[in-house]
């Protein structure tokens, strides 16, 4: 019998080839295709003139059915798991809320609520609203969410085909009709009889009626991503004949027989949102001249609002990559779908789409996009960018990354979500920052995310900090990471950690490296070391030849490469000069030991990257190591078979080791000597970011 783990490990391994295979079938490597979603600034004069306006309509307050709310700013649902095992509210998820509240967003639509319970369910263990024991603690959720003065709806959710029985505990999945999902594995799904799609009717009318009792304001039905109710109005989807398929109508009568009796139950004018994808972006199923005819349908019927996303699992291009757009897609990438409901119906339109940027977000209300700004994983990353909005402090957001790590990246491990940026994410009461008891004079060795964040930190509560930073520039790894063309959001981050040390007053000196000697003069209470880390170099003949380069180098411009270059590595650095240098129209191959590229990435950005790798003709070659390194060439050895290419220049991109110098120097020291970030394992930028602010918590 295989164990829990090894089950989940083989089903993740199962998604893997199947994508893969996907991609080797469908895309033709050599010719780039377009992803034609994303939405261009129109006027770039008009952020000026957001900037001195005050960011006037995303704080105009806006009626949707009886409900008023006191600005356009939408935290949209995204599961967390931060309730019960068994779906129930508890103090973390009040906590996690009420910090979203506080920091002035105007309706808080709440995770994925399950109508049933276990065959419904997203994941381990979203929030439950199948049973009246529920309401007690939803109703605990909204009335502290309404003292700081926010809306909050449930949203009624049922995933049918696109689920797994890891997750129904057992239970056989259903849909509408008999259609697999491949991207959670290919189980096939029982279709629905016409009695039992009643009763599926009845559990979305009592969710709404709970959710109503819970003294809630809203009521959200999930009708996007692909999940039950989007099945049925889906011709990819849909194959009935009966009186629930078959054409439009028949498609549309699940929804419409849920609001429907929704109203009769609640009332006419108890607010209904319906979220739908604009475009499924797969071919059958929905596209945005269908959801046209539907939003006008959802109109007709009495829905209140229409909340814009897109995709569904298997969407193109790459799997759940249009559900949770990554930093490689255009900001507002769903701009133009809701550009174009809004076009034939007269209810609010929320837009949801990489539209954290408080700029592009009031230009989107501004030039009559949609109506609310739906920022998701923003607020994630923090909770307070409409207070901060509203004070014209947008110096002092911190940005989400799109990175997709600690929020998607976390489910897909059955984890509970947390934020790559965010360290506080789902320990609101724990990490509150205090004032230290003592305020004491610290030094900072190492100016990369994990100095900087410590530094931010200790000056926050009280403490003397002083930097340094062996370079001209702080930044560490975060420089060249961001020079990317889609990695844009992490010079945001960059920009943000300088920028709070300016305004908390730490000294930061550049251009000098932390010794001994100077810790002597300067005599600190306290270091905290961050040198990070430093490249690994491999034992390959010919590695020290003039042709042969540090991605780092590369990136930061202090390397030029030639025509033709070898990439050795395929992890996410070597991937990301991979295809920075395609993009500026180089020949790239990568070569990589493991059976796969990028494989400490998340699913959602390792397939998009692994599309977008495609689309510029990168040459990926897997298993195989470079056994040595000529000057107009490399010799490779797949799987014992010898082989050489012919390049002008080799990139290094094999990882980094811990930089253990200063801290091995002061073994012994009579003062407290505190390691963070990669100095002490090489851990990404959360270990980063994490480590840094948790010791300057505690010291």
């Amino acid at each position: 019998m295989l164990n829990e783990k090894e089950t989940a490990k083989r089903y993740l391994i199962l998604i893997e080839v199947l994508w893969l295979w996907r991609l080797l079938v469908e895309y033709d490597t050599c010719q780039p295709q377009s992803d034609n979603s994303g939405w261009w600034i129109s006027n770039n004069g008009l952020r000026e003139v957001v900037k001195m306006s005050g960011f006037k309509k995303l704080f105009e307050q806006i009626q949707i059915g009886r409900m008023e709310l006191k600005n356009r700013i939408v935290m949209p649902a995204m599961c967390s798991k931060f309730g019960t095992e068994l779906g129930a509210v508890n103090q973390r998820l009040i906590d996690y809320y009420v910090e979203r509240a506080k920091g002035g967003v105007g309706l808080i639509i709440i995770e994925n609520t399950c109508v049933e319970w276990p065959r419904g369910k997203a994941g381990a263990s979203p929030i439950r609203i199948d049973d009246w024991k529920y309401v007690s603690g939803l109703h605990d959720l909204a009335e502290i969410v309404h003292s700081y003065g926010a809306k909050i709806a449930t949203q009624l959710h049922h995933t049918g085909r696109q689920n797994s029985t890891l997750c129904t505990e057992g239970v056989e999945l259903i849909a509408p009709s008999p259609v697999p999902c491949l991207a959670m594995g290919g189980e096939m799904p029982r279709e629905l009889t016409v009695e039992e799609i009643e009763q599926m009717i009845d559990k979305y009318v009592q969710g709404a009626h709970r959710t109503l009792s819970a003294d809630f304001d809203a009521v959200e039905l999930h009708g996007a991503h692909g999940y039950l109710i989007s099945q049925f109005m889906s011709p990819l989807t849909n194959k009935r004949e009966d009186e629930y398929g078959g054409d439009f109508e028949g498609r549309m009568r699940f929804p419409l027989e849920i609001i429907k009796r929704i109203k009769a139950i609640v009332g006419p004018d108890f607010p209904i949102i319906f979220r739908i994808s604009g475009d499924e972006y797969i071919e059958g199923g929905l596209t945005i001249e269908d959801t046209k005819k539907i939003a006008k349908r959802l109109e007709e019927a009495g829905v209140h609002c229409i909340s814009v996303s897109a995709g569904i699992y298997e969407a193109d291009p790459s799997w759940f990559a249009k559900i949770y757009p990554p930093s490689a897609m255009p900001k507002g990438c769903y701009v133009p779908l809701a550009e174009a409901l809004k076009s034939v119906v007269n209810i609010p339109i929320i837009v949801v789409g990489r539209l954290s940027d408080p700029l592009i977000a009031e230009q989107t209300l501004q030039e009559g996009k949609a109506d609310l700004i739906a920022m998701g994983r923003g607020l994630l990353a923090d909770p307070y960018i409409p207070l901060k909005i509203a004070e014209n402090r947008l110096e002092d957001i911190n940005p989400c990354l799109y990175c997709n790590q600690g929020c998607y990246g976390n489910l897909f491990k059955m984890w509970s979500i947390q934020c790559d940026v965010n360290p506080a994410l789902g320990q609101e009461r724990d990490f509150q920052i205090e004032p230290a008891s003592e305020a004491k004079n610290i030094m900072v060795a190492g100016g990369g995310p994990a100095g900087m964040e410590a530094a931010r930190v200790l000056a926050l509560r009280g403490h003397k900090v002083t930097l340094y930073e062996k370079e001209g520039e702080l930044g560490g790894q975060i420089r060249a990471g961001s020079v990317a063309s889609f990695k844009e959001p992490l010079g945001d981050l960059l920009k943000y950690l300088r920028t709070q040390l300016s305004k908390l007053n730490v000294r930061v000196e550049r251009n000098i490296g932390v010794d001994p000697k100077l810790i002597s003069k300067v005599k600190p209470d306290v270091l905290v070391i961050a040198t990070g880390g430093v490249p690994i170099i491999p034992d390959i003949p010919g590695v020290d030849g003039e042709n042969v380069v540090l991605a780092t180098d590369v990136l930061l411009g202090r390397k030029t490469v030639g025509d033709t270059i070898a990439v050795i590595g395929g992890g996410e650095v070597g991937v990301e000069v991979a295809l920075h240098l395609a993009e500026n129209g180089k020949k790239v191959y990568i070569v990589e030991k493991e059976f796969a590229l990028l494989l400490e990435l998340n699913t959602v950005n390792r397939l998009y990257l692994l599309w977008k790798a495609a689309q510029l003709g990168i040459e990926t070659i897997i298993m195989a190591s470079v056994k040595e390194i000529r000057k107009d060439s490399v010799i490779i050895d797949k799987m014992g078979k010898a082989e050489e290419i012919n390049v002008d220049s080799v990139v290094l991109a094999v990882g980094f080791k811990p930089n253990r110098e200063l801290a091995e120097k002061l073994k012994g020291s009579p003062i407290p000597v505190y390691e963070i970030g990669d100095c002490k394992k090489i851990s990404r930028l959360r270990g980063a970011i994490h480590g840094g602010s948790i010791i300057a918590r505690r010291i």
